[in-house]
């Protein structure tokens, strides 16, 4: 038996407020879950309402309520309560442990501006570096540990914020022939946490690194001695050499950078300035491994 119930007016006004109604929860239950497993179609769901009766209409859209709801909570595994900063921060970890580095932001970065002064701001602006750093966006890392010394000096994870804004500009440092601006960054970043936490079992990491950052600025500048020296320009290789022996002692080419100023000196006849060097490196390195090769240069030397 086909049904004989009309559509009155008030019926179909009734049907427009309700499907408003139902369009802006909808609306905006979409942009708090933007990943639901099934696309809402608001026109094809107002096509099918307006079929059928005017109770059944109403049953209908609590139960499309409940069935979006289900649907995302399903997909998301754990529905967010986006006025708790607590659920909030544990789905940004969540995230981040999952490499959904867009939603982890997007939940840290509600903390921050929302709930910047709960308990879970500092633990948000961290864990927002720890992203950075992992995916390997060493700038922004650098920047967003730098905001948990700055913003939150007294919190838990200032100490690693430190020491992790200096590991930052350490994977920034380029090799010895380019500029050098990020491996002096490092250093001192470094030196900073050596000097605010000299008894941590992280300083002694802090030397290592700052050891091998020195090395590579002495390398550097012995290279650039090198260079000079096939260019023929004996003055300027000079200086490198110089440089080397009075601000890099600590590093690799100390020793080496003796032997080459000898050379420098000799090749500009500077032959009592370079018994003079040879001199200090004996003092220096009275057992050196460059020692025989220094004696050869000084027997090269004209008599005086």
């Amino acid at each position: 038996m086909k049904s004989t119930h009309k559509n009155s007016p008030r019926d179909s006004e009734r049907l427009l407020i309700a499907v408003a109604m139902l369009e802006i929860p909808l609306k905006i239950y979409l942009i708090l879950f933007p990943k639901p497993y099934k696309v809402v179609n608001l026109p094809i769901m107002k096509q099918n309402l307006s079929k059928i009766g005017l109770r059944s209409r109403t049953l209908a859209l609590m139960m499309s309520i409940v069935s979006i709801a289900c649907i995302s909570s399903c997909g998301s595994g754990e529905s967010i309560n986006y006025r708790d900063p607590e659920s909030i921060f544990k789905a940004g970890i969540v995230a981040l442990n999952d490499n959904d580095f867009l939603e982890a932001q997007k939940l840290f970065d509600i903390i921050r501006l929302q709930y910047g002064t709960t308990q879970y701001a500092d633990d948000a602006q961290f864990y927002l570096a720890e992203m950075n750093y992992k995916k390997k966006d060493y700038v922004i890392a650098s920047f967003n540990y730098s905001m948990v010394l700055r913003n939150y000096p007294s919190s838990e994870y200032a100490k690693r914020a430190l020491y992790n804004s200096a590991l930052c500009y350490n994977e920034l440092s380029p090799p010895s022939d380019r500029d050098q601006e990020y491996t002096k960054k490092a250093i001192q970043a470094f030196s900073e946490f050596q000097a605010v936490f000299p008894t941590d079992s992280l300083a002694g990491e802090a030397n290592k690194n700052i050891i091998s950052l020195r090395n590579k600025l002495g390398e550097r500048e012995f290279n650039t001695a090198l260079i000079y020296r096939k260019l023929f320009s004996w003055k300027s290789a000079l200086v490198y050499y110089e440089t080397v022996i009075e601000e890099f002692t600590d590093t690799d080419f100390y020793e080496p950078a003796y032997l080459g100023k000898i050379g420098v000196l000799k090749e500009m006849r500077r032959y009592d300035d370079a018994r003079s060097t040879i001199e200090n490196y004996r003092k220096k390195f009275p057992k050196g491994k460059l020692l025989g090769e220094i004696l050869t240069l000084e027997t090269s030397l004209p008599a005086k």
